[in-house]
């Protein structure tokens, strides 16, 4: 890649973006106030099984296909990966969060001036025409920033964990050196996420994590809640 596509990438992968990541915690809230994380082993396992069964196998194959479509300059190949990408997102929380944050990447990408695949795409998504799915925004604007796909899903991999452990680290008190650690761990199963999304078309694109989902209903019932989702 060029210089300024690595920076870019960097630019995506910085938790500094301001597109409200930072207010989620991808039902780890839930999970903890259920008593069944409890601990980094636990929590290990449940951000694998995401990038396993949901991750890898739902976003990432949606960031692929606008990926590829921004890179033809094909704004309907993006906005058809972008609905089924929603289509297959169970957890309306999910759903709803995922949207408000690819919404506020696309404003900041459009203030940018960032090219016209991507203000078509913002035009479309403002109409109701598309949802605005993060990863399918991801996957639109690294196309057009001339991002490698390979690199596009490991940033947007990275974004995620990421998240999630940074809200571990407020709702379990974790440790920054514990975090580190949990994030070293999971590289192996974020390559092997990023691997089999490249086996998939959208027509393929599967998400299967029911007791998150579950557990996602529950927190949008919630009392009191610290996140988003």
């Amino acid at each position: 890649m060029s210089d300024s596509a690595t920076l870019e990438a960097f630019r995506l992968a910085d938790s500094f973006l301001p597109v409200g990541t930072n207010s989620l915690s991808y039902g780890i809230e839930q999970f903890v106030q259920d008593g069944r994380v409890e601990g980094v082993d636990d929590l290990r396992a449940l951000v694998a099984t995401y990038l396993r069964n949901q991750f890898g196998t739902a976003d990432l194959v949606a960031l692929r296909a606008a990926h590829a479509a921004a890179t033809e300059g094909d704004v309907d190949g993006v906005c058809d990966a972008d609905r089924r990408l929603v289509a297959v997102t169970l957890a309306a929380e999910f759903r709803e969060s995922a949207e408000q944050s690819g919404s506020r990447l696309l404003s900041l990408q459009r203030d940018l001036g960032t090219g016209p695949l991507v203000e078509r795409y913002a035009e479309r998504v403002a109409d109701g025409d598309a949802p605005g799915h993060h990863a399918a925004v991801v996957g639109a604007v690294a196309g057009s920033a001339g991002i490698d796909e390979r690199t596009a899903c490991l940033v947007c991999c990275h974004g995620f964990v990421t998240g999630v452990l940074g809200a571990a680290q407020r709702i379990m008190s974790l440790g920054h050196t514990d975090t580190q650690r949990e994030l070293d761990d999971l590289q192996s199963v974020i390559r092997d996420a990023v691997d089999d999304s490249a086996a998939r078309t959208i027509d393929r694109m599967t998400s299967f994590t029911p007791l998150v989902d579950v557990l996602s209903a529950d927190h949008e019932r919630a009392d009191r809640r610290l996140f988003l989702s």
